[in-house]
């Protein structure tokens, strides 16, 4: 077996899920992609193209699974659909591009203090948030722009 086919089966199996053909291949989906932000169709069409058949009812029930062991991270933006990300343990926000949908993560020390201070401020402790911010993109040079 190689080392990444060795690499998603312990990361399945240390979530508490069997490694099955359908998850090992969803997950190296994820994990060699350069699109972090994947819907259920998106998942679906490349296996379809690496000639896994692996149906889309099952990457439905995967990446669900996936999602409830914490190896992926789900969101709605205001596409409507469901994008997920590989849960790497760290915290990131979202900007989101009204025009086609692209999705890019930032990080920003102060963006973080200020929202525990205003949770603090009103009395609560933040457990846990998420951020996105929708724009549409201005760069001259977008390759996403039509």
């Amino acid at each position: 077996m190689p080392s990444s086919a060795k690499t998603q089966t312990s990361d399945i199996k240390n979530s508490g899920l069997k490694a099955t053909l359908p998850r090992i291949k969803i997950l190296e989906i994820f994990q060699r992609s350069a699109q972090r932000h994947m819907t259920a169709e998106d998942v679906y069409k490349a296996l379809l193209g690496e000639g896994a058949d692996i149906g889309l009812a099952t990457v439905y029930r995967v990446l669900q699974q996936f999602e409830q062991a914490g190896l992926l991270s789900r969101n709605h933006f205001e596409t409507g659909k469901a994008v997920y990300e590989l849960n790497e343990g760290h915290h990131h926000d979202h900007l989101v591009c009204l025009n086609c949908g692209k999705v890019e993560e930032f990080f920003d020390k102060g963006i973080e203090e200020r929202q525990h201070a205003i949770a603090g401020e009103r009395g609560f402790q933040l457990q846990e948030h998420s951020l996105a911010l929708y724009a549409t993109c201005v760069k001259k040079d977008c390759p996403n722009r039509s």
